[in-house]
C-alpha cells in the first residue's frame, strides 16, 4: 500500500504557522508528516529553524492519525545520542506507533555554528553516525547502559520513559555506503527526488537491497518492500498558475546547488547569496513543476515503479494550505487509484 506524506519545511516557516499547515495536511488526507531539523536555514532572509523535538510534541497533540517524524536529524554533533534517545523515547511513549526517528550524517550549515567544531571528513561523520545509532538502540532496549565508544560515553544511563516497541529508525542516504548501511540496520530508507534516475536505479536502491541481503533480511518480505520502508521526499510545485508554480521554487534554489557547492558552507547568508545567483530554470530543476495533475502522476510514476512506497511531498510556495488542499483534491486520489 502506498503512503503519501507532507514535508513540513521548518527552514521556511515559523513553528506556529508550520503547525497549522501540518494539521491541515492530516485533515485533508495526508498519511504522514516529516519535519526537517535545522539549526540554521538555507536562507538568512525570512529563514526559520524551529526545534523539531518540541514541534513534534505539539503536532502529536494536535493530530490523531498521521505518522510523524524527522527528515532528517543528525544525532552526532549538536545532539548527544543519549539526548536523542530520551527525546524520541518520550515522543514514542506519548504517541505510540506514530513516531519515526529519521537521521542523516549531517551538514556543516547546522553543526558547525552550534558547536564551533571543525567539520570532519565523511569517514569520521559516518563512524560517529553508526556509533550514535548503536548507542540509541541500546538505550531503548536496556537499562543502566555504560558505553565507552570512540566518540560517545555513558555511565549507567537509563531512558525511563520509552515505548514498549522502540521507535523506528529511518536512515537517509545519498550514496552507496550509507544506503547499504540502511539496508543492513534501519527500519526505513530516506532519499530525495529530482536527481539523475541512475542514482536511484543503479546506486541507492541496489545497495539498500544488498544491505538487506547481508543482514539476512532479503526475504520474500523484503521483495515486497515490507522489510524496510523506502521513503522519498518528492519535490513538487503544483498550482493552477504555471508562472506561480515556477516562481515558488526560487526560495529553495539552494537545493539545486551541487554537494560540492554547498557542503562546506556554514553561513545562511552565504548560502542565500549562492542560491540567488542561480537562474530560475536551475532553481526549479529539482521540482516537478506543472499545473496538470496527470503530469504529476506520470512524473512520480518512475519512483513508485523503482520501489518507493512512501512519498513525502515538499512544496516550495508560501501558501502551503493552498497547496495541501489542491494536491489532496487533484493528485493524491489519482496516485492512490493508480498505485494502490
Amino acid at each position: 500500500m502506498i503512503r503519501l506524506g507532507y514535508k513540513a519545511a521548518a527552514e521556511q516557516f515559523g513553528p506556529r504557522e508550520l503547525l497549522a499547515f501540518a494539521t491541515v495536511a492530516e485533515a485533508v488526507g495526508f498519511d504522514s508528516v516529516f519535519v526537517s531539523d535545522h539549526f540554521q536555514p538555507w536562507n538568512h532572509t525570512g529563514g526559520h529553524a524551529p526545534m523539531s523535538f518540541a514541534w513534534l510534541g505539539a503536532l502529536g497533540a494536535r493530530t490523531s492519525r498521521a505518522l510523524l517524524g524527522t527528515s532528517v536529524l543528525t544525532p552526532t554533533f549538536r545532539y548527544h545520542p543519549s539526548l536523542v534517545a530520551q527525546a524520541f523515547g518520550t515522543l514514542g511513549q506519548m504517541f505510540p506507533g506514530r513516531i519515526v526517528l529519521g537521521v542523516g550524517t549531517g551538514e556543516s550549515l547546522n553543526e558547525v555554528p552550534a558547536t564551533g567544531i571543525k567539520w570532519p571528513e565523511f569517514k569520521e561523520r559516518f563512524a560517529r553516525f553508526r556509533e550514535a545509532l548503536g548507542l540509541i538502540s541500546r538505550l531503548w532496549r536496556e537499562e543502566r547502559v555504560t558505553f565507552d565508544g570512540e566518540y560517545y560515553r555513558t555511565e549507567n544511563a537509563t531512558i525511563y520513559d520509552r515505548p514498549d516497541v522502540p521507535v523506528p529508525i529511518y536512515v537517509a542516504a545519498a550514496g552507496a555506503m550509507v544506503a547499504k548501511y540502511a539496508g543492513r540496520t534501519a527500519d526505513g530508507f530516506i532519499c530525495t527526488s529530482g536527481k539523475g534516475p541512475e542514482l536511484y536505479r543503479d546506486v541507492l536502491l541496489p545497495n539498500v537491497a544488498a544491505g538487506l541481503e547481508a543482514a539476512g533480511r532479503g526475504s520474500a518480505a523484503a521483495d515486497r518492500g515490507d522489510a524496510i520502508d523506502r521513503m522519498i521526499e518528492m519535490k513538487v510545485s503544483f498550482d493552477t498558475d504555471l508562472e506561480r508554480a515556477t516562481e515558488d521554487t526560487r526560495h529553495w534554489a539552494a537545493l539545486a546547488l551541487s554537494p560540492e557547492e554547498k557542503m562546506s558552507v556554514e553561513d545562511p547568508m552565504e548560502m542565500e547569496r549562492l542560491a540567488a545567483a542561480l537562474p530560475t530554470s536551475r532553481a526549479a530543476s529539482r521540482f516537478i513543476v506543472s499545473t496538470d495533475p496527470e503530469e504529476h502522476v506520470e512524473r512520480i510514476r518512475p519512483y513508485v515503479e523503482l520501489g518507493f512506497r512512501h512519498l513525502v511531498f515538499h512544496a516550495p510556495g508560501r501558501d502551503q494550505e493552498r497547496f495541501l488542499r489542491l494536491y489532496a483534491k487533484e493528485v493524491l486520489p489519482r496516485l492512490r487509484a493508480r498505485f494502490g
